[in-house]
């Protein structure tokens, strides 16, 4: 685990990304690789058909691998207002830029109920060994996940190791993820 050098949300959101933005390309596309071996073989991975993922952002670990996958159903989030909608995605289908210049699904694709979802792979800045995630501040999956029937879906915080650390503040709207996959494990 790395030095905190500021302890703040925003001072923690600001380190981790310089960090995450330092990473040289061939060092981001190798652990991305290895991030994606650990689901693979992952049980809770393996025994999932329908997996909400995302799109690589701000050089987030890259998913892609998982995505030749041919035996699972994908969905990926749209985001519209404060909310994200999800839909169902398969890699041969055209994906379309939208806010925040994030790749999104086709909005006329289906969307995915939470009821038909067996995984949630979520993006984050940084997760602690609670559980309790980082994000970029605009509080989407903060929102999606507190809804009851979305709060069901179990869920696994994708980062790089470096981005894996004690504690993350929190507050009181904050729910931990199931777990967290580094290039090193599922913790």
């Amino acid at each position: 685990m790395i030095a905190i050098v500021n302890c703040s949300k925003h001072g923690l959101r600001r380190q981790f990304l310089q960090q995450r933005q330092a990473l040289s390309p061939d060092v981001w596309r190798s652990q991305s690789d290895r991030i994606c071996h650990q689901l693979l073989n992952c049980a809770q991975f393996i025994g999932a058909s329908r997996i909400l993922a995302y799109q690589s952002h701000r050089q987030e670990p890259n998913l892609d691998y998982l995505f030749t996958n041919a035996h699972k159903q994908w969905g990926l989030p749209r985001s519209i207002g404060k909310d994200l909608l999800w839909h169902r995605w398969q890699p041969s289908e055209p994906l379309v830029i939208g806010k925040y210049d994030i790749l999104e699904p086709d909005p006329k694709s289906a969307l995915l109920a939470p009821d038909c979802v067996d995984l949630m792979l979520v993006p984050a800045v940084a997760v602690d060994t609670r559980g309790y995630r980082l994000g970029y501040g605009g509080g989407y999956y903060d929102r999606l996940r507190a809804d009851p029937l979305w709060r069901k879906v179990p869920t696994i915080g994708i980062v790089f190791d470096f981005a894996y650390m004690e504690t993350i503040p929190t507050e009181a709207w904050d729910l931990p993820l199931d777990a967290v996959c580094t290039e090193f494990g599922i913790k």
